[in-house]
């Protein structure tokens, strides 16, 4: 992986993502200096091709309420050459299923107890 030190080389990351066959994202945040990029995705599924490709070892997930919308948003980094890089998955939830709330990837069904 070649050092992020410059927009061109920070878009660059992204190009070679789409290129590999990931969905482009659909929106794109790149600080100043590029010590920040931030990607927003459409789906899970998306969110997890990202956060493979890129090798995001860190996950956070946050779970808040936007005028009686509850809404989760999974969140994937990793610091590549100084550069921190986030994949942010936002969906909306259902209060009906709110063991969507408690785990770290709903596509993975909890153990039976």
């Amino acid at each position: 992986m070649t050092e992020l030190a410059t927009r061109a080389q920070a878009f660059g990351l992204i190009a070679d993502g789409v290129a590999a066959g990931l969905t482009a994202p659909w929106r794109l945040y790149l600080a100043r200096g590029c010590r920040y990029l931030s990607l927003s995705v459409g789906d899970r599924d998306e969110w997890n091709a990202w956060r493979t490709h890129l090798g995001c070892p860190e996950l956070s997930v946050r779970v808040y309420d936007v005028g009686g919308e509850i809404r989760r948003s999974s969140v994937a980094e990793v610091i590549l050459d100084g550069c921190r890089i986030s994949v942010e998955l936002v969906e909306e939830v259902s209060t009906a299923d709110l063991d969507q709330l408690l785990v770290v990837d709903p596509l993975v069904e909890p153990e039976e107890r």
